[in-house]
């Protein structure tokens, strides 16, 4: 009798140990970061489109984000899409193209001051024989969201690139210290030919 009952309480600390070791939170792995977002600024261009368009994104303290610099300050290029260049991966041996035509830049806080997107027609690949380099005019679009408290349009606009090597002020807009936007305009400002 007494060693059916030390057995039964053997199997119940027994239970209890395996219990308790599966509710164990898991390890945060480290190098771990929270992504966080303030705004997040979107180009994109018709699906399909092998043409290349690139965001320029430029802060507060004169500091540029592009595929060259893909970071700077609180700024960052989440994707360089080279048109046709970059747009298959493999999923299970199979190649599979991503119709989509985006890039995004993400400010990660507030940061006080005027931002300027610009987009830039950085190289044209759907050239006929016989057509001049400049390639055929491409319809972007940009779209600027202020995340935090609550998803916001801060921004919503179009333009056509007409040729190779345009460059256009999509959209300047200034963050106040309380993380407001205001003076929202579309005034050209030249970022490309400011670093190259």
């Amino acid at each position: 009798m007494y060693d059916m009952l030390f057995n039964m309480l053997i199997a119940f600390v027994f239970c209890f140990i395996i219990a308790f070791i599966s509710i164990n939170p898991k390890a945060q792995k480290s190098g771990d970061i929270p992504a966080k977002a303030e705004f997040i600024i979107t180009l994109s261009w018709p699906d399909n489109d092998p043409n290349d368009l690139d965001l320029w994104t430029q802060g507060p303290s004169g500091e540029v984000v592009w595929f060259r610099n893909r970071e700077a300050g609180l700024m960052h290029l989440d994707r360089d899409d080279r048109g046709s260049s970059n747009n298959t991966i493999m999923v299970n041996g199979k190649k599979l193209v991503n119709p989509l035509r985006q890039e995004v830049t993400t400010i990660r806080s507030i940061v006080p001051g005027e931002y300027v997107a610009n987009v830039h027609y950085y190289e044209t690949k759907d050239l006929d024989p016989g057509e001049p380099k400049s390639g055929r005019p491409v319809e972007a679009t940009l779209t600027v969201i202020k995340v935090n408290p609550k998803a916001e349009v801060v921004f919503y606009g179009q333009a056509t690139l007409e040729s190779r090597g345009k460059e256009t002020t999509m959209v300047r807009f200034t963050v106040e210290p309380n993380g407001s936007v205001s003076n929202v305009n579309t005034i050209p400002k030249s970022l490309v030919k400011s670093i190259t």
